[in-house]
């Protein structure tokens, strides 16, 4: 029996339907779950957080691959089924919980999901900036077109940055709306970000970045001298650090925009 096969059964057992509003579309193709645990690298008894869950799919993956998974799962009727799915496993833990809202671990860790669409730019946000601890590394299977973005240095965007400051990111496949039931709208894609040890600068420094990106990609289209530009001292500011004020926000490096945060502080 096929894994889409083993599912569909496995929920028309279960009588349950699937909650699309909650982003939930089951990955049931093989290979795409091999690249992802694969690109994790996880060692026998690492700790992996897992967002989303499901019934399990990936979750029984990585229970495979001997992680200790804390899996933090919205949808209460999946509880019960995700426990069935991956047959009860010691190294699994449960957590009904909004991810965007729970505590991450304060020890080394990794996170490892499916995660709906709509929680992509919020759970970054959460793990990079609210979180006490970043995660040793992320491996996600996320919409193409914000996995294209995020590693995207040449045309940037805010997720861009984002996810500059903490780590590398890498495209590691493209993943069909065919491998999942029931196919989401658009394609998906394995993105993979190794953490550094420490962010790029610190916080004070982060959160201005912020503020500038704010400002700078606001108005995308307009050059730089027509949005920092017009903050206080912004030209002289951009002239300082070397940035031409004829360009456009998504042309900066993320080196670019903590020189100008800094800049703006000094």
């Amino acid at each position: 029996m096929s894994l889409r096969e083993e599912v569909t059964e496995f929920l028309r057992l279960h009588r349950l339907h699937l909650n699309t509003n909650l982003g939930q579309h089951f990955l049931v193709d093989e290979d795409a779950l091999e690249h992802i645990v694969d690109s994790a690298k996880i060692t026998p008894g690492e700790k992996v957080v897992e967002i989303g869950p499901g019934i399990g799919v990936l979750t029984r993956e990585l229970l495979i691959a001997e992680a200790k998974v804390t899996a933090i799962e919205l949808d209460a009727r999946l509880i019960p089924l995700l426990n069935k799915f991956t047959h009860e496993n010691s190294s699994l833990t449960i957590i009904n919980q909004n991810a965007l809202t729970a505590s991450l671990p304060g020890v080394p860790y990794k996170i490892v999901a499916n995660i709906p669409y709509h929680i992509t730019s919020p759970l970054l946000r959460h793990v990079f900036l609210e979180s006490k601890r970043t995660p040793k590394s992320l491996t996600l299977l996320i919409q193409k077109e914000v996995a294209q973005t995020i590693c995207d240095k040449e045309n940037a965007g805010i997720l861009t940055i984002l996810v500059g400051l903490f780590g590398d990111a890498t495209l590691v496949c493209n993943v069909a709306s065919s491998a999942f039931l029931p196919p989401p709208a658009v394609d998906s894609a394995v993105l993979h970000v190794e953490c550094f040890d420490e962010p790029k600068a610190d916080r004070e420094t982060i959160d201005r970045v912020f503020t500038l990106t704010k400002v700078g990609f606001g108005q995308r289209r307009k050059m730089l001298r027509n949005t920092i530009g017009n903050l206080e001292s912004g030209m002289e500011h951009l002239s300082s650090v070397q940035i031409a004020p004829t360009r456009r926000p998504q042309t900066l490096s993320v080196d670019e925009w903590i020189a100008l945060a800094r800049a703006f502080h000094g």
